[in-house]
């Protein structure tokens, strides 16, 4: 039977143009999607066996686990708690950029060139996750270096410094609305947008939505499509997320993603959002996963691995 992914607890399998607002995978320009007209169910493995291994590993992990996995060559698509709210974290990274680029696209060209200068005061509440833009505190950085620093190293002053750029957390829930997505919203900066419990909507999405917007951005027209390759490049030379989604899958699958983490206190939320190329085929995948444990506690990085493989199981592809 088919269920709506608004459905607060279980799996979804519907059509990825029902996830997407219309939009699946479809062949034409290389990365592109296009609207197309795609089957409810093709291949894969009956929706409740994913059901079930998510329970048992929600029960064995003590938390609560949110994913949608995206078959854009073949439209089916599956989802657990795929509605309910979990936080950004660094995560927001990847949106902020490609919320950058497109002003710099549309509004105002030569940003993404422009060299951006900073105070090492700037820098008091991120010195310790901060890598890169550290180490440019004399010289200054482009946008498309912080972009690059904000998802292959999660650099966090990198990220609030982007956010800058589009007036800040409400500029990027603007570029979310813009873009068809009317869940996901940023309230707070760097390092404030970590501190989360349950219930709580502050700088918050929900898998299918961040897996909306994600597929848009990595293979649809709402960037220019150099931008576009530009963004996914970056993913795909992403540092902090190798024991994440990536761990759950076969090592000659290619995968671009995004990762974002709260820490313990936090209830150890922790997230991966990744586009994936399985060998010999031109659509790509798309995995939303998000977690946070019942309690204060270290999240865990094997449960996001874990859940990659049970999403990739459910769309036939393992």
């Amino acid at each position: 039977m088919i269920r709506h992914l608004g459905m607060r607890l279980g799996v979804a399998t519907v059509t990825a143009s029902a996830l997407l607002g219309g939009l699946a995978y479809a062949a034409g320009a290389p990365g592109e999607t296009k609207a197309a007209t795609v089957a409810t169910r093709t291949g894969g493995k009956d929706p409740s066996d994913l059901n079930r291994t998510l329970e048992e590993l929600e029960k064995s992990y003590d938390g609560r686990i949110g994913a949608v996995g995206i078959d854009l060559g073949t439209g089916r698509t599956v989802g657990y708690r795929a509605d309910e709210r979990f936080p950004f974290n660094s995560m927001f990274k990847v949106f902020a950029c490609a919320a950058v680029m497109r002003k710099a696209r549309t509004a105002e060209p030569g940003l993404m060139d422009r060299v951006i200068r900073w105070k090492p005061s700037d820098m008091a509440e991120l010195t310790g996750n901060s890598p890169e833009t550290t180490e440019y505190t004399d010289t200054g950085m482009t946008p498309a270096q912080l972009c690059r620093a904000g998802i292959t190293k999660s650099d966090g002053f990198a990220g609030n410094t982007l956010l800058g750029q589009i007036g800040g957390p409400r500029g990027l829930t603007g570029f979310f609305r813009a873009t068809g997505d009317g869940t996901s919203r940023l309230d707070r900066p760097e390092p404030h947008l970590t501190e989360w419990k349950p219930g709580e909507e502050r700088d918050t999405t929900t898998p299918a939505a961040a897996a909306r917007t994600f597929t848009k951005l990595t293979t649809g027209k709402t960037l220019h499509p150099r931008d576009r390759a530009r963004l996914v490049g970056w993913l795909k030379g992403s540092l902090t997320g190798a024991g994440r989604i990536r761990a759950g899958l076969p090592k000659d699958w290619t995968v671009g993603d995004k990762t974002g983490t709260g820490g313990a206190a936090n209830y150890g939320t922790a997230d991966d959002i990744a586009i994936v190329w399985t060998p010999g085929s031109d659509a790509p995948l798309v995995l939303s996963v998000f977690t946070n444990r019942n309690r204060p506690a270290p999240h865990d990085d094997k449960v996001i691995a874990s859940t990659a493989t049970a999403l990739a199981k459910a769309l036939g592809k393992l």
